[in-house]
């Protein structure tokens, strides 16, 4: 008898990467708009989710088109927590693209290129396609071949006989040396359901019918198995494409350059910026599309956070560019408050130029107060699976009234991580005082900073 051993099974475990917002769900609104306290993980900030909410509402309406959002608070009062919020209201057809203001500098691009891709990218266009396609299981197969022309000891697909049948009808098609090829590549063979578009010659492997004897053979198997279609064997079927503007960008320009076989083989470097014809041609071919109702666009969201470290020309520009036909929403985030536009000695509202301002909404948020601070704790806790004791929870919230949010959210997970190195399963008032006594805050590491003034390093 064979020498066999089973093993206890083990629980299978994923990685997982928990991040500042991962625990965001949405704006936390009811029915009417309001912001409840507590929901889908946001806590405060009532005035500006409500603001947010009805931004989201306006951008589902398509009436905020050519707007900005501007949302100015102090650090740490959640302003990329409520734009991850936005976004998820938002659903997953609407692009939304975050980014800093310092992307924008960069020694090969220039700036208001990666701003308009930036912008590009955020929305996304919906294209619906009627084709006539042969779709059926393939009951049976004939290939002819052929001698090669160049050799004439091997042969080749000459052409292909196919019977596809569906629910409803059965039909036999002859096709050449294309489909053949691609049947062969495929590994194709009776009991498949394919699909060929009836004008480029297309063959697609949709999977393996339940109805024929290959389905029926395994119990456990790897293909996919999907039922026999119904209707007729040549029919008119809607595909539906999602894509940015961006993309089509890119699309375009691949083709005119040949798919950049030149810089492959030939040595030449690709362009890294496209040509303002080629945005012109891809605008104009969506505009056709929509005028003849065969796409749709999803103006999308672009989320610049530090804008304040935006200069003048990049000002400039998103002031025109939100006056164009094709612009995404585009929300400004800072922390700043009177200061100086970047690459100018004036000096302006959040390091913005007053003209921008006008134009725009702006969302104000407030410092945390004790129980919403004690609230986001209890989340964050929660997402990251750390049980912590009410007393230790309640010191937690007193240092992060007197310092901030982000530095008792981290003081947490230190101390979860003390806590787990002492074989301890629960977070006590030791692990946050060992944790607060090993890790300074800003306003501890200035003192520090200041104690140590004449022995530091000077730049």
């Amino acid at each position: 008898m064979a020498s066999i051993k089973e093993l206890p099974t083990r629980p299978a475990t994923r990685f997982e990467r928990i991040g500042a917002h991962t625990h965001i769900k949405g704006l936390g609104l009811d029915e009417n708009l309001k912001a409840v306290r507590i929901k889908d993980g946001m806590v405060g900030q009532e005035r500006a989710r409500e603001a947010a909410g009805l931004v989201v509402q306006m951008i589902k309406e398509g009436k905020l088109s050519g707007k900005t959002v501007i949302f100015a608070g102090p650090p740490g009062t959640g302003k990329t927590a409520i734009a991850v919020a936005i976004s998820k209201e938002l659903g997953e057809n609407v692009p939304f693209i975050q980014m800093s203001g310092s992307e924008i500098y960069s020694s090969e691009r220039k700036k208001t290129e990666i701003l308009i891709e930036a912008i590009r990218k955020c929305i996304g266009v919906e294209i619906h396609e009627m084709r006539k396609v042969y779709e059926g299981e393939l009951t049976s197969m004939d290939i002819k071949t052929a001698s090669h022309p160049y050799n004439p000891y091997q042969k080749v697909p000459e052409s292909i006989r196919l019977t596809l049948k569906t629910q409803d009808e059965e039909k036999t098609i002859e096709a050449g040396s294309t489909i053949a090829q691609q049947v062969i590549q495929e590994n194709i063979s009776e009991g498949y359901i394919i699909q060929i578009d009836a004008e480029t010659g297309r063959v697609v492997n949709l999977g393996v019918s339940m109805e024929s004897t290959k389905g029926q053979t395994y119990d456990i198997d790897t293909r996919k198995k999907i039922p026999r279609p119904q209707g007729k064997v040549l029919k008119e079927k809607e595909f539906v494409y999602t894509l940015t503007l961006a993309g089509m960008d890119e699309i375009n320009a691949r083709q005119r350059m040949g798919g950049g076989i030149f810089s492959l083989f030939m040595g030449g470097a690709q362009t890294k910026e496209i040509d303002t014809e080629i945005r012109t041609a891809v605008d104009e071919a969506v505009k056709k599309m929509v005028d003849e109702e065969k796409a749709f666009i999803h103006p999308g969201v672009l989320f610049i956070d530090d804008s304040h470290l935006l200069d003048l020309e990049a000002f400039s520009f998103l002031g025109r560019a939100i006056e164009s036909e094709l612009v995404p929403i585009i929300i400004l985030a800072t922390n700043r408050g009177v200061t100086t536009i970047r690459g100018t000695d004036v000096k302006s509202p959040m390091g913005f130029p007053l003209d921008l301002v006008d134009r725009s909404v702006i969302i104000g948020t407030e410092d945390y107060d004790a129980d919403s601070i004690r609230e986001i704790l209890k989340t964050r806790s929660k997402e990251e699976k750390i049980d912590i004791k009410e007393n230790a929870l309640e010191k937690i919230t007193e240092v992060g009234a007197k310092t901030s949010l982000r530095y008792s959210v981290q003081l947490l997970s230190l101390a979860a991580q003390n806590a787990k190195s002492a074989k301890r399963k629960d977070v006590t008032v030791k692990d946050v005082e060992r944790v607060s006594n090993l890790f300074m805050d800003v306003s501890e590491a200035t003192q520090h900073l200041k104690k140590y003034d004449d022995k530091m390093m000077v730049h």
